[in-house]
């Protein structure tokens, strides 16, 4: 064995399985390219792409880590969008999420003891 050495397994790996999948319109309506990285959240991409961004919020381009698509001027294409995972915490990018992608849940109220102690006495009676 060599240090570093990888014993990949063999057959092709599928990306982003059983993950839903959002397929959007885009259109770079500025006058330069631009490239969007597989992991930049795509809800806030350069303003000059055009598209329904309010379903985008909380996706990345399903495409491999470490790689970008580029828009050029004037061009449209469709790509595929998957749901960021983990925690789903964002910061930084434009600056227009930062922080939780989904609400916070509501915590579950408390029992009442009093209340408890009130209903265990009445049924003693």
């Amino acid at each position: 064995m060599i240090p570093g050495e990888l014993f990949p397994a063999a057959g092709e790996i599928e990306l982003n399985a059983g993950r839903p999948v959002l397929s959007v319109e885009v259109a770079n309506t500025g006058d330069r390219p631009i490239q969007v990285g597989s992991h930049y959240h795509f809800f806030e991409t350069n303003p000059a792409l055009q598209f329904e961004r309010a379903p985008t919020r909380g996706h990345r381009l399903d495409i491999p880590a470490g790689t970008a698509v580029r828009f050029e001027p004037g061009q449209s294409r469709t790509v595929e969008l998957v749901p960021y995972a983990g925690a789903r915490l964002v910061h930084g990018f434009r600056g227009e999420v930062m922080g939780r992608l989904d609400p916070v849940p509501e915590p579950e109220p408390e029992p009442d003891d009093d209340a408890a102690e009130d209903s265990a006495e009445e049924s003693k009676t």
